[in-house]
């Protein structure tokens, strides 16, 4: 399983390539979408972005996967989003404040399914970790 660091390595590799690039490259990761979801920071009320795919979406919502790569722990994003719905999400198009949710019950088994069946690491990541992976609706405001 991947550590933070690892996590957080990634993250700085993904959006250097954006950058370097001028946002030709680096939209698209795994035959998905990519974002840059900014949420607050539960602890200090700092913005904080990471880099994420979208396995899924429906319009103007999207799906996030809290996997953080099949760890025991909640990635610190889905933390700070639980705690503040209220996120910044940039896509290739344009940046939008958006209102997070997270799926629980028929919804979040409906979203799970449709997306593990399409995108077979997120059930490998399940299958690692005892914790019920999140999966969070993202909705235009």
């Amino acid at each position: 399983m991947p550590s933070d660091f690892v996590l957080k390595s990634m993250n700085t590799v993904h959006r250097t390539m954006l950058t370097i690039s001028g946002g030709r490259l680096g939209w698209t990761a795994g035959k998905m979408p990519v974002i840059e979801l900014t949420t607050t920071g539960r602890k200090s009320g700092r913005p904080r972005s990471t880099m994420l795919t979208t396995p899924w979406q429906d319009g103007d919502t999207m799906a996030l996967v809290a996997s953080a790569g099949g760890n025991d722990g909640h990635p610190a994003w889905f933390l700070n989003l639980r705690d503040n719905p209220s996120v910044s999400v940039r896509t290739e198009e344009r940046t939008r404040e958006m209102t997070a949710r997270v799926t629980s019950g028929e919804e979040r088994a409906r979203l799970w399914d449709e997306i593990s069946s399409e995108y077979d690491n997120y059930a490998g990541y399940q299958r690692k970790t005892d914790r019920e992976i999140p999966v969070v609706l993202l909705e235009p405001v």
